[in-house]
């Protein structure tokens, strides 16, 4: 599981946000190396500050407390090398096929499994962050969201929880080793084998606050080394940092 890093993994039944409590201790100075776990949310948010909320027993939701040494403008490679932690974590633990879109939604099929929120939070030892992510474990067709997102038993999958956080824990754990040591070159190559984002038409909204976004078309051909993704439309090659991406048939 990654015991270098956590100091305290707490599993409870259930809780408002396992991110808002991590984010608590964080402010406090007692979060890094924390780990929670709740089998349910009441009040679990995606990005975008969308609602994030599935019948009890149905999902993991799992939050993660550190304070990376890393410069700040290479911290959205947490959210990113997430995802593929998620998605090993899936695939070592039941043998599903688990990818990723841009930036980190986690897919199976097409289908949406898994959503990741990583948030900064300033404590009295400086900034840190607060990594959150829930899965689809059990969730049954009529109990899903959204049309367009599954969970690990639709799959097929036969999954035992404690090994599925092990795995995923673990995989983390690696990752965050790896981006500690600032080898961001490898990263990149890790995350496009895993990102059915690249080599794809997509369509990328913008959100601007208050107003209509600007909308962009074109060619998603990789990511780079600060994570943005990078996509040629007739202009040329554009680097996106952040933004809603939409796969193109």
């Amino acid at each position: 599981m990654g015991a270098g890093l956590w100091h305290n993994v707490e599993v409870v039944a259930s809780t408002g946000s396992t991110n808002a409590d991590v984010a608590a201790r964080m402010r406090a100075g007692t979060g890094v190396g924390l780990v929670r776990v709740s089998d349910h949310q009441s009040a679990g948010r995606g990005r975008f500050d969308r609602r994030w909320e599935a019948p009890p027993g149905t999902a993991v939701a799992i939050s993660l407390g550190v304070r990376p040494h890393r410069p700040l403008p290479e911290w959205m490679w947490l959210s990113l090398f997430t995802g593929v932690a998620i998605a090993r974590g899936i695939r070592r633990a039941t043998g599903v096929e688990a990818m990723l879109k841009w930036p980190n939604d986690v897919l199976i099929g097409g289908r949406k499994v898994c959503g990741i929120l990583s948030e900064r939070v300033d404590g009295p030892d400086g900034p840190g962050c607060v990594v959150g992510f829930g899965i689809n474990v059990s969730l049954s067709e009529d109990q899903l969201p959204v049309p367009t997102a599954t969970s690990l038993a639709l799959c097929g999958a036969d999954v035992d929880r404690v090994d599925l956080i092990a795995e995923v824990l673990g995989a983390w754990s690696q990752m965050y080793l790896l981006w500690d040591e600032g080898r961001l070159a490898e990263m990149r190559r890790v995350y496009e084998e895993q990102c059915s984002t690249i080599g794809r038409d997509v369509r990328v909204l913008l959100e601007v606050p208050g107003r209509l976004g600007r909308t962009v078309i074109g060619h998603a051909v990789g990511i780079d080394t600060s994570g943005a993704v990078l996509v040629r439309t007739e202009d040329g090659v554009e680097a996106f940092a952040a933004g809603d991406v939409t796969h193109l048939r």
